[in-house]
């Protein structure tokens, strides 16, 4: 396995992709990097997915229209892509790779399964470069959790700022990287993201999500049900560990008001991410939150009630990009995939050792 430090090689152009369990769109953006370091972000861009595309992946959530969900989610990752490069002033040419994780039906990785639609060979064709996907299967059919993934470039990103350290990305599922002084690692899914809100909302409004917060601040968190949901066994499980975007009884919040089960369940994923500290070795001085939950006032304002002791901010008070980082982890992994180093650690997923992985999926027509 090739050395983390070894700088022989140049740093590529990379492009990555994202679309979370959120389901609100693709997320893609260019980096350049060589795989063990950043060196320099690129221009991003987020893509909504239209109403027909997200009906068909909430019917693949349920077991429906999978092909056809799959066929539409790749096609609609080519549009984003081609935009992107057009906005950059880029071709085809001037990329070596694309991470292309799709989108996640099913994650249990207890039971050794872990499921992403999305045709990579497919993507290369339609976007005239070298794919690299299927990034989880390999961790968890060597034990590991298959999640998250985005830890070592959490750590790569945040060279130079003081630690210990806390990225708290909060997507459907929400998920923590701590970075100590000397580098190491501990990661984890630390509980519900913004999904159980965003069904929730849906399902009492018929919009997507709760736009800022505003209906959970309207609301009062249920005590009886708040203390429901931290009742599940998840809490009690040391890490590594992560969770299936269902993870969790929405349920448990049936009856409510709108604004009253919208602020309950912000109660609750602030309430799971404070409770991550209690596997750390030291307390983080800061906690960076990114993904779609910073956007949202009220769990900003439950999160910095749940950590006192710690500066909460979004990740843009350090010059990251939020909206773009899950996708620039997925361009960094795609370089590290070609270069053979770990995309996953123990200290990450709980595989027994670091594991390479990826699918490499080749255009046809190789560029000079």
């Amino acid at each position: 396995m090739p050395a983390e430090g070894d700088t022989s090689r140049k740093p590529l152009w990379a492009l990555g992709l994202m679309s979370g369990t959120s389901l609100d769109g693709v997320d893609a953006a260019l980096l350049r990097t060589d795989g063990a370091t950043l060196a320099e972000p690129g221009p991003w861009l987020t893509a909504p997915y239209d109403e027909a595309t997200r009906g068909l992946l909430r019917s693949a959530l349920s077991g429906e229209a999978i092909g056809e969900a799959e066929r539409a989610l790749t096609e609609a990752h080519a549009v984003a892509l081609r935009d992107l490069l057009r906005r950059a002033g880029k071709t085809s040419n001037d990329v070596a790779v694309v991470g292309f994780p799709g989108h996640t039906l099913l994650h249990e990785p207890e039971a050794g399964i872990t499921w992403q639609i999305g045709d990579g060979a497919r993507l290369a064709e339609l976007i005239g470069i070298d794919v690299v996907s299927d990034f989880r299967r390999r961790d968890v059919a060597a034990g590991g959790q298959g999640a998250p993934f985005a830890p070592l470039y959490h750590r790569a990103l945040a060279h130079g700022l003081e630690r210990p350290l806390a990225v708290l990305n909060i997507g459907g599922v929400a998920n923590v990287t701590w970075i100590g002084a000397d580098d190491r690692l501990i990661a984890f899914d630390t509980g519900p993201g913004c999904a159980p809100i965003d069904d929730w909302v849906l399902g009492l409004t018929g919009e997507p999500r709760d736009e800022g917060g505003a209906l959970a601040r309207r609301g009062t968190p249920d005590a009886e049900r708040l203390a429901e949901l931290k009742g599940d066994g998840y809490f009690a499980r040391p890490p590594p560990k992560s969770l299936d975007r269902n993870a969790f009884d929405r349920g448990l919040v049936e009856g409510l008001s709108a604004a009253d089960g919208a602020a309950t369940l912000c109660a609750f994923t602030a309430w799971a991410a404070g409770q991550a500290s209690r596997h750390f070795p030291a307390p983080p001085k800061r906690w960076l939150v990114t993904g779609g939950g910073r956007h949202n006032l009220a769990l900003m304002e439950a999160l910095r009630r749940e950590l006192p002791e710690a500066e909460v901010l979004p990740v843009e008070e350090v010059g990251w990009a939020g909206d773009a980082l899950e996708a620039q982890a997925f361009a960094f992994l795609a370089v590290r995939s070609l270069r053979g180093l770990p995309l996953s650690l123990p200290e990450t997923t709980g595989v027994g050792a670091p594991v390479t992985g990826g699918a490499l999926h080749r255009q046809a027509t190789r560029k000079d």
